[in-house]
């Protein structure tokens, strides 16, 4: 169980340390800036340590799905993409992302080969949540509990349309890449935190 608290948490903590640096770090806009960029200038060591620590919650997060799901549907693949998306993470913090759009203030945009690891590690960690959110509410749909499983399938949903949205470039692409990965973190970490929900089926 502390195993599955501490997944719970990654994405939780992540969003909270992300959208409390997001109010105080200057020169920062949701709507133009992604929570990545925050890595960059005074202060960037927060995030670092922030995406850092989020993924080790979410490995811990995997093996105790590893050990929770006894057969069924999902029970070994819904382990190992919690646990990619850990390792993306811990990876998006290790390779910086690259300043954009003004931000840090005064900086100029650029190009380099960190930001675009740091962009691949980002979205395989977002493609694997939104992956084990549609897997796992699958499971729970097969157990009965189909009010839920919409709620996870709609999550998904929600943040792999934020994902595009986001990489178009368009204002309001990071916010709402953010607001659809904190739903997806929420309904995903209160799935882990119900051992009915992680029955066998």
């Amino acid at each position: 169980m502390p195993l599955l608290v501490a997944g719970a948490l990654g994405g939780v903590v992540f969003a909270a340390s992300s959208l409390v640096q997001a109010v105080v770090r200057e020169g920062f806009d949701p709507l133009r800036h992604a929570v990545s960029q925050l890595v960059l200038g005074p202060g960037g060591a927060v995030q670092i340590v922030t995406f850092v620590v989020a993924g080790v919650l979410m490995i811990l997060g995997g093996i105790g799905l590893r050990r929770a799901l006894h057969g069924g549907r999902g029970a070994r693949a819904v382990p190992v993409l919690i646990m990619i998306e850990g390792l993306g993470f811990i990876a998006a913090g290790t390779f910086r992302a690259d300043p954009g759009n003004g931000f840090p203030p005064g900086s100029e945009a650029a190009f380099s080969v960190t930001g675009m690891v740091h962009l691949a590690c980002a979205g395989i960690a977002f493609i694997a949540l939104i992956a084990a959110c549609f897997v796992l509410a699958s499971r729970i749909s097969k157990q009965g509990d189909r009010a839920w499983a919409v709620a996870g399938r709609v999550s998904a949903i929600l943040f792999a349309l934020g994902f595009l949205f986001a990489n178009t470039g368009m204002t309001g692409g990071p916010l709402a890449l953010f607001i659809g990965a904190t739903i997806a973190w929420v309904w995903f970490g209160l799935t882990l935190i119900s051992r009915r929900r992680l029955a066998s089926s």
